[in-house]
């Protein structure tokens, strides 16, 4: 794990980047336009439609109609081979960073400004595999490029940003693991503020303090993790009372919860503690399960985080010798649990964790949960309308006059084939269009 980044740094990438014409974005108000769509995803109730033109002002749907005109206007997009969808949202991304061979070793010699730079282009790739917004949980940079893509100055998912995440001495998001003691000692134990907690009151001030810093949303790490250079990645890491406290504390402040778990003892306190979702969810037993039912938790996945850790565990000298029999165990188990859990009726939301994985592949995660079983419709809809009751907000998941204008297109039809979501030809983003058949990127 590398050392907090400041906040400035990434300011100061955003402002750069601003001033880079090539990558600029146009903040002016989208031009109207109507969208000629051969078949339409229904999200509510998880059906395709058949031909409709959905018309966009100011960044809204405007209007929808069944068919197509026979002659086409200014401004008209021609989507009559694609099916339109809404725009897709990871709930579990991590834009600062990508994880590979290097990446531990880069957490001393890189600057955050690096970071900074690189969250740009990772951001660009996710918007332009279908994903218009995206949870970003856990990373400093995320609530500064949350805030450029907003206005414009750079090109991105709309971003629902954690900040730092909250854990406790040596747990999973602690940023001081693998300090040797000499630096340890120099640098001190982490607290609040750096997002470390060992008491209630600390659970409290860690919360505010991400209140401070301007987070969407709040994460906590319940359990090990696979990637922290740490022995153990399913142990619980916090009290039951301390998870209460961040959970009260998060309400004060409007605030959703999602925790990081992949052992049952951890899942257990954290869902009894009132958390809107539990992440990755390796372990979860029959009793877990019963409990998510029964207090409505939210399941996000990450399969192809699991997937990716547990095949490059294979390769000698890729992960950190701690780091890689928790990779090639907890990874291989993943979409196991997501198939049990799906058969089981806890309510599923899309996340990939890229970051683990190569940013841009997000969609691959569908491919994923179509092969444990789930449905192609209801994979859409846990990337869409699901996807939105995760992130607590109404104007996005559906194609309905009044929503934000994010659509996504792709070739063909994807219930027959989940495998077209892997080319996606169309992305529009709030009114705004950023990909299209024929046009260059």
């Amino acid at each position: 794990m590398r050392p907090a980044l400041l906040p400035l740094a990434s300011l100061l990438a955003t402002a750069v980047l601003a001033a880079t014409p090539a990558r600029a974005v146009d903040t002016g108000a989208a031009a109207p336009l109507e969208l000629h769509c051969g078949r339409l995803f229904e999200a509510r109730e998880g059906r395709l439609l058949g031909p409709h033109t959905v018309s966009v002002r100011e960044g809204r749907i405007a209007a929808m109609s069944a068919g197509i005109p026979a002659v086409s206007g200014a401004g008209a997009v021609d989507l009559r081979g694609h099916t339109c969808t809404p725009g897709w949202t990871d709930l579990h991304v991590h834009l600062e960073d990508q994880s590979g061979p290097q990446s531990y070793a880069e957490g001393f010699r890189l600057d955050p400004v690096d970071y900074a730079f690189r969250s740009v282009g990772y951001a660009e790739k996710t918007l332009l595999a279908g994903f218009t917004s995206v949870r970003d949980l856990g990373g400093e940079v995320a609530p500064h490029l949350r805030d450029a893509i907003a206005q414009g100055r750079v090109r991105g998912p709309r971003i629902f940003a954690a900040g730092k995440s909250i854990a406790t001495t040596g747990g999973h998001a602690d940023p001081t693991n693998g300090y040797n003691s000499l630096l340890s000692h120099l640098l001190g134990p982490p607290g609040p503020t750096e997002g470390v907690i060992n008491s209630v009151e600390q659970a409290r001030q860690a919360v505010r303090q991400r209140y401070k810093e301007g987070s969407d949303v709040i994460k906590i790490t319940a359990t090990g993790g696979v990637l922290s250079y740490a022995r153990s990645g399913d142990a619980p890491q916090f009290t039951g009372d301390e998870i209460g406290a961040i959970v009260a504390t998060a309400r004060d402040y409007g605030y959703r919860v999602a925790a990081h778990a992949h052992g049952a003892e951890g899942m257990k306190r954290a869902v009894l503690a009132g958390v809107t979702s539990i992440e990755h969810g390796t372990y979860m037993d029959e009793e877990i399960i019963a409990l998510m039912k029964r207090h409505g938790t939210w399941y996000v996945p990450t399969i192809s985080a699991g997937r990716f850790v547990a095949d490059k565990a294979r390769i000698d000298g890729y992960f950190p010798e701690v780091v890689r029999p928790k990779a090639a165990r907890i990874g291989a188990l993943i979409q196991d649990t997501f198939a049990r859990a799906y058969r089981a009726g806890v309510k599923i939301g899309f996340g990939t964790d890229m970051g683990v994985g190569p940013h841009g592949e997000n969609a691959r995660e569908f491919l994923y949960m179509v092969e444990a079983g789930m449905p192609a419709a209801a994979a859409l809809q846990s990337a869409t309308v699901r996807a939105a009751e995760v992130l607590g907000v109404d104007d996005q998941g559906t194609l309905e006059p009044g929503k934000r204008a994010d659509i996504v297109a792709v070739p063909g039809d994807p219930l027959a084939d989940i495998g077209v979501v892997m080319d996606v030809a169309f992305v529009m983003k709030d009114g705004v269009v950023y990909k299209a058949p024929g046009a260059a990127p």
